[in-house]
């Protein structure tokens, strides 16, 4: 943050150029809080969403609000406009039977939560402790998470002896806040094993270690040599073939794995943040059934939708990519039907992501206006709850925007025509939180 502060104060003095805004947004990048494949902090991306004059960046991380409040105060530092959420897996028990957006996991379900603007979780002395308190719910994630994390490691280590990772030595201190993830995990096996079979871990790979990969891989060694100096092709062969379904790190989870869609969705509102569905391509058995996934969502409050675009259309097959173009443009038609705001973006949390999605291809041409409407609505709500407590849940906003259209049609206003940064926050800050929507709208 100190050396975020001394690059704005050197743009601010023109010794520093950044690029112009440009139509780009990224709404969906986990930090190094999570794992970021290219080691951002919170700080680090709002000072590329500034270098490259990206309209809005927002992040995303797994189980943990750790890099909300670093985030966005970095955003109103170098006038970004922000926005911050989380995101886990949840078990939705009709669909117990149907593959959703976890390949190979029926009933599990990644879910989201955008629009925090605090990374500190409530924990009200009155809310019944049956139900659990946000806080609660919030160290319950981390907890379960680390749970998993452990057990696949142990069935790891047997499977790859001689070689054995520490999960306190070798995986945590890959995190700023003690949050591994699968990712790290795959980083301390494939360093630890680099370390063991060679002279170190930035050494040529020598046969022992090819040897040692083909046979814990099940592959044959001229595979292992063609691809082990790519890090991206070579770490997606080590998760597929040991950590997800098949691989011997797996371990199936059950209900109770994860928490419920009720007890996500109620911390979420109790952060006043908005709980949001996510999409992955439409062709499993769950999202083949979008309608009703949707409809079920939004029953239980969700009111936003996330989509990773690239994964979409940015594919050498012309069979599979027409098929995936054509569901991309779909989810996005039934999500305006919806009313439900889109968040996009790249994830960033595997070597082969994009730093920002390529919004002039042609397949993104249908869609673009939509994806940068939702960042602007996610902005919109994010500086009117940090500023003056106005946020999408809000008793105001539901006193004077009942309905979610509305609500999404003004929160989108306001994002586009607030100024990102401190400037922008204080003119919020400065307005009576009596005004209606459409007085605050003209005073912006």
């Amino acid at each position: 943050m100190a050396a975020l502060t001394e690059l704005a104060a050197l743009t601010e003095a023109g010794k520093i150029e950044t690029a112009a805004e440009r139509p780009a947004v990224n709404m969906h990048c986990h930090t190094f809080f999570s794992f970021n494949a290219y080691g951002y902090s919170p700080a680090g991306l709002a000072w590329l969403a500034k270098q490259r004059g990206w309209q809005a960046a927002g992040i995303v991380d797994f189980d943990v609000l750790d890099a909300v409040d670093e985030f966005l105060d970095a955003c109103e530092i170098v006038g970004v406009r922000g926005s911050a959420g989380i995101e886990t897996r949840v078990f939705i028990p009709q669909f117990a039977t149907r593959e959703i957006n976890s390949p190979g996991e029926p009933g599990v379900y990644y879910h989201m939560g955008i629009g925090f603007t605090s990374g500190t979780a409530p924990d009200p002395k009155g809310l019944e402790r049956p139900l659990g308190s946000p806080a609660q719910t919030l160290v319950s994630m981390r907890a379960r998470a680390e749970r998993r994390n452990r057990d696949m490691l142990a069935r790891l280590n047997a499977h790859l002896a001689p070689i054995a990772v520490d999960y306190e030595a070798d995986v945590l201190p890959l995190t700023p806040g003690g949050n591994a993830t699968e990712r790290h995990m795959l980083v301390a096996i494939i360093r630890k094993a680099a370390e063991a079979m060679n002279d170190g871990p930035e050494a040529a790979p020598s046969h022992a270690l090819l040897a040692f990969w083909a046979d814990k891989l099940s592959t044959p060694e001229a595979q292992i040599t063609a691809i082990i100096g790519d890090y991206a092709k070579f770490s997606n062969l080590v998760r597929g073939k040991l950590m997800k379904k098949g691989g011997v790190g797996y371990v199936v989870p059950t209900p109770e794995s994860f928490p419920t869609v009720e007890e996500y969705h109620r911390f979420i509102v109790a952060c006043a943040a908005l709980p949001t569905a996510t999409w992955l391509d439409g062709t499993s058995a769950g999202e083949q059934a979008i309608d009703e996934l949707l409809g079920l969502l939004i029953e239980q409050g969700a009111v936003a939708l996330n989509i990773i675009p690239d994964r979409n259309w940015n594919i050498a097959d012309p069979a599979t990519r027409a098929l995936k173009v054509r569901k991309l443009h779909q989810i996005v038609e039934i999500a305006a039907q919806l009313d439900l705001p889109i968040n996009v973006g790249t994830e960033m949390n595997a070597p082969d992501n994009k730093l920002v999605d390529d919004f002039d291809a042609p397949e993104m041409a249908p869609v673009r206006q939509a994806f940068l409407d939702g960042a602007a609505f996610i902005y919109g709500h994010t500086v009117m709850q940090r500023a003056r407590g106005l946020g999408y849940q809000s008793a105001w906003a539901k006193t004077h925007l009942p309905a979610r259209k509305e609500r999404n049609v003004f929160y989108q206003a306001v994002g586009q025509q607030v100024t990102p940064g401190r400037a922008g926050i204080a003119r919020l800050a400065a307005l009576d939180p009596g005004l209606s929507p459409v007085a605050i709208l003209a005073r912006l």
